[in-house]
This record gives structure tokens, sequence and C-alpha cells, in this order.
């Protein structure tokens, strides 16, 4: 392992969590691991060296055994469970343990957990993820990194084996707001571009070229680059990212807009249309099939 570490603890082997894990063995990192599903546990050693990777029953166990500690997992209330409930994490936190949450958490909740770590005289920081499984897999994610600058230091090498691009956005919190709003931005302009094609596909216009109007011209987003001939218009529908993930990202960044009181009526739009959509098509359905949601409704 890198020299002057010890083994980084890992809870949530996922569709995420288990590339990533995977990235810190590559980066020689040892790690104790826990999580639900024993053939998680078990993939996450396929080619690591002998005793690269230990498990652990609990998450009071990861604590036990490494200072550093990521958790990725599904949402704020799958954290509480995992640091609050019975054998939790935060019970068994030392001063000077540092634990990273790298899912998708509401702001609000990452900085009451922070507040219960730092009186364990440990710190908790929020580093969500923006890119897809195959980014996980090369160790090339984008991370945001909420919270103060000890912990940062101590994190960071852990990061770096996870991530090419690190992006303080300020105190604990931040990171996971951000990363909301962001998507937000995103299922807009996903939504907005899926209209517009079926609106174009409606009035006898050439898709093809309409999208290369669209990356040319001052309606150009992430969407229409990278989903639209790649995704949309074959019908093959996989961009990496599930709908339900989605909207769970809206349901957090309509957190903030109710905590701040800001009235954000497109977001309030999305919230209900991805809402219906996943209703409809179920929450494994990728992201891309918004469009095909679209068509279905007509």
């Amino acid at each position: 392992m890198p020299q002057g570490s010890g083994p980084v603890g890992f809870i949530g082997l996922g569709m995420m969590g288990l590339p990533m894990a995977r990235s810190l063995l590559r980066q020689g990192f040892g790690l104790v691991v826990c999580d639900a599903n024993p053939a998680a546990r078990e993939a996450v050693a396929e080619g690591g060296a002998p005793g690269a990777v230990a498990a652990a029953a609990t998450p009071a166990a990861v604590a036990d055994g490494a200072d550093i500690i990521v958790l990725m997992l599904p949402d704020s209330n799958v954290v509480a469970a995992v640091t609050e409930g019975k054998d939790g994490l935060l019970a068994a936190l030392r001063p000077g343990q540092v634990v990273i949450d790298m899912g998708s958490s509401r702001p609000g909740e990452t900085r009451r957990l922070a507040a219960l770590a730092a009186a364990r005289g440990a710190a908790l920081i929020d580093a969500p993820v923006s890119g897809s499984v195959v980014k996980a897999k090369a160790g090339t994610l984008a991370i945001m990194v909420g919270g103060e600058d000890a912990a940062y230091a101590k994190a960071e090498p852990v990061l770096r084996g996870m991530g090419e691009t690190l992006i303080r956005t300020g105190a604990v919190g931040s990171a996971h707001a951000m990363k909301a709003l962001n998507n937000y931005v995103y299922a807009a302009g996903l939504l907005a571009t899926a209209e517009a094609l079926r609106l174009a596909e409606a009035s006898g216009l050439d898709l093809a070229i309409f999208a290369d109007v669209l990356n040319a011209s001052s309606g150009r987003n992430i969407a229409t680059e990278t989903k639209v001939k790649q995704e949309i218009l074959p019908g093959r529908y996989q961009g990496g990212f599930q709908l339900g993930l989605m909207r769970k990202d809206l349901e957090t960044a309509g957190s903030i807009a109710e905590e701040t009181g800001v009235a954000a009526g497109a977001l309030a739009h999305c919230r209900a249309f991805w809402t219906d959509a996943l209703a409809a098509l179920g929450p494994k359905a990728d992201n891309t099939e918004i469009h095909r949601f679209l068509g279905e409704r007509r």
C-alpha cells in the first residue's frame, strides 16, 4: 500500500462503489470492506494482491481497522442507518479518523452527521462524484469535496486513488449541495433536449441534422453532445445513469429549495416529471429513457 498509509475502510460496494474500491486496490491501498452483499465482498478482491482485502462484519468493525473510511451508499437514509444504527460507525470513531461520504446525501443531513463525528474528535467530509461506471473503473472520476483543510489533507491521497479531478467546494455539506444542483441542471437540459427532439420529429425534421444544429448553437449542453446521437436517436438508451438516481438527486435539490425558501419553479417541474417517469419506467431505466417516456405520453 502507499507508503505511510494504513488500509482504507470502504462501506458500500454497489454499481459505483465496487469499481471505486478496485481502483484503490490498483493504487496499492489495502481495504477493509463492509457490504450486505457477500458476492460484492468477494468480487472486490478479484485481481487484488493476496491479503489486500479484509472483510468486516459491521460498520463499527470497519472503524476499528481503518483511519479513513469511504461511504458509497445510496442516500442519506442508508448513511444514517450505517452510521447510527446497531454496530454503527459513529459510536466506534476515534479522534483523528476521517469519514468520506461519497454518495448523494442531503446537505443538511451531512452537516448533522459531521457535527456528531466532530464530537468524537473525528471528521466527516462530503465528496460526491461525477462520472459514469466507466470512469469509476478507470479511476478518472471528478470529485467535489466539502470539509475543513485538515480532514481534506488526510483524505486527498485516497480521493486521488479514485478520481483525476478534485474540486474543493467549501464547508462540509457544500459538495453534496453542488452535486445535487449540478444534476438538476443536467436533468433540465436532458428534458428540454428530449422534448425538442419529439417536437422536431413531429415536424418532420431530420433529427441527426437537428442534433448538429444544437451542438453548433446556443442549445448545446452535455445531453446534446453525449446522449442524442449516441443513445437517443439509435434507441439504445444506455447512457449509464439510472432514472431512479436522477430522480433522487432532484429530490435532494428540492430539499435545498425547501431549506432555503427559494421558489424554484423549473425544479418543481423537473421533479414532478421524473416522478411520473419513474412510476412508468421503473428506477433502473436509463435516464435517457425520458425521451421514450415522452413518446409514450403522446
